[in-house]
């Protein structure tokens, strides 16, 4: 299984994220989107990067579970109710990620949302992995 991760000069410099990633192995998995429940599925964090840690903590558990690492990662989503208070703690989050995702970044995108399914929830994090 390899992953490839592709930054084009012709683009703006990545920052947190690769533009494509080229991915070749025997098993393909879908992450549901994980948002910050606890084990008693209650929201936990009042902050975006309290939240985004145990979403992406839960996401990574998810992985673990199918046989994954954070390295196995193609692709992640991130789905947030404020873009401007993500980007005004884009450095945290960054810092979150490295801790413990790493910093073999997959394809990524944020997309800014009206609201998740808990309305308590500040962010969601979905994800496609592949496996050797």
């Amino acid at each position: 299984m390899t992953l490839s991760r592709h930054n084009p000069a012709e683009l703006s410099p990545p920052t947190g994220f690769s533009h494509a990633v080229t991915a070749s192995g025997t098993r393909l998995v879908f992450l549901a989107g994980q948002t910050a429940l606890d084990t008693d599925g209650k929201v936990v964090g009042d902050t975006l990067p309290e939240q985004f840690e145990t979403a992406l903590t839960n996401l990574l558990t998810a992985l673990a579970a199918a046989g994954g690492t954070p390295h196995d990662l193609a692709r992640v989503t991130v789905y947030a109710t404020d873009v401007a208070d993500y980007r005004t703690h884009a450095a945290e989050l960054g810092r979150i990620w490295r801790r413990l995702a790493g910093r073999d970044y997959p394809a990524m995108a944020v997309i800014g949302i009206v609201r998740l399914w808990d309305e308590q929830a500040l962010v969601e994090v979905d994800g496609v992995a592949m496996l050797p």
